[in-house]
């Protein structure tokens, strides 16, 4: 059931990362990015309603850490795209978006099994492979701090909501979202860009913001399940659906090297689901 969970948030990020992606090539990314945001928080409020729970302050507080590297991981990925150095950006932040909470899962007594070891081998690769753009590198050694710390982002999101309790309910997924919302109007306005919706084309940030909600929420699931270990890295294949979906629906080309990727994040997932 993890593994079917950590799927279903995979797809729906990919989905949610399509979406924003195209509309940001129309409008600006900042502002395409804060209507997310704003859904998720909308979306995330709703789920907490309707779905009892008892969060107790500390998960509240594990919810805000994980809105804080949201915010972070989206800033410092954003940056990389405007200065065109995606090519670095991308696969350095969605490693660090696997290998982060593996890290904590291991620190906190998670012991996977020898399968669940060679997925995670497969998927590190194959995760580098399908984000890496060829001839997209731009300026390597400022993509490579800001994939380092887009990547330390989106691996704090992960082990953070990992510590959130089945019987705290969404609550603290709600807080999450609503730190990352002020998170990146934040960090837009420090780094000059305009964050405040003023096209419509920004209104598609509403249905990236729900699928990453439905994201999100499927990872909590998945972190309640099973191992953090197994959760995170299956979710991290991400990359791999928006690079499929580019293919099929936009007729983008997948290089070779993507193709390896791809073949080797789903031998990735069967080793997770055989482990």
């Amino acid at each position: 059931m993890v593994v079917v969970l950590a799927l279903v948030a995979a797809v729906a990020y990919g989905l949610s990362d399509f979406i924003g992606g195209l509309a940001s090539r129309r409008t600006s990314a900042w502002a395409v990015a804060f209507t997310g945001n704003a859904a998720a928080f909308a979306g995330a409020v709703v789920v907490a309603l309707v779905v009892d729970g008892s969060p107790t302050r500390t998960d509240l507080l594990w919810g805000a850490l994980a809105g804080v590297g949201t915010g972070a991981g989206g800033a410092f990925l954003y940056r990389g795209l405007a200065a065109g150095r995606m090519g670095v950006v991308a696969p350095i932040s969605a490693v660090g978006a696997a290998l982060l909470p593996v890290c904590v899962g291991v620190g906190t007594g998670e012991r996977p099994a020898l399968l669940v070891w060679l997925g995670i081998a497969a998927a590190v690769p194959g995760i580098w492979l399908v984000s890496r753009e060829p001839g997209g590198a731009g300026d390597l050694a400022a993509g490579i701090v800001d994939g380092v710390l887009a990547g330390l982002g989106f691996g704090l999101l992960f082990a953070a909501m990992g510590q959130v309790p089945e019987e705290a309910g969404f609550a603290p997924l709600a807080v999450s979202q609503a730190v990352a919302m002020v998170s990146v109007a934040m960090t837009a306005a420090l780094l000059g860009g305009r964050w405040v919706p003023h096209e419509k084309a920004q209104a598609w940030g509403i249905a990236a913001g729900m699928l990453a909600t439905a994201a999100v929420v499927a990872f909590l699931l998945a972190t309640q399940t099973g191992l953090l270990t197994v959760a995170s890295v299956v979710t991290s294949l991400y990359p791999a659906v928006t690079i499929a979906l580019a293919a099929v629906v936009l007729r983008e080309r997948v290089h070779a090297s993507q193709g390896v990727g791809l073949l080797l994040c789903g031998a990735a997932v069967a080793l997770v689901a055989a482990g």
